[in-house]
């Protein structure tokens, strides 16, 4: 008997159980990362006589926080002087919720 043929009643079970276990990793996935987003801050910095205004989120209000000021710095900021010195402004508007 050929060992290298699979039984033909095990094929749409081994197809269901593979099905079944993409669909677990992806709804994992889902819910982990929906986990982590628990915080999101809207921040304004003022940086070189410009004014940018970014939204950023996080698990934590620290890490909303410094999203959105990574984020509202990019277009001001050129090079990394300018980038750690934007970094390091103190925001003129903070929202946060979560």
């Amino acid at each position: 008997m050929n060992k290298a043929r699979q039984d033909p009643a095990r094929r749409p079970w081994r197809a269901l159980a593979l099905i079944v276990a993409i669909a677990a990793l992806g709804g994992t996935l889902v819910v982990s990362s929906l986990r982590t987003v628990q915080v999101e801050c809207e921040l304004c910095v003022e940086f070189r006589g410009q004014r940018q205004c970014r939204t950023g989120s996080g698990a934590t209000r620290e890490d909303a926080m410094s999203a959105a000021q990574r984020a509202a710095c990019a277009p001001m900021a050129f090079g990394m002087d300018q980038d750690i010195a934007c970094s390091n402004t103190v925001p003129r508007q903070v929202q946060c919720t979560g």
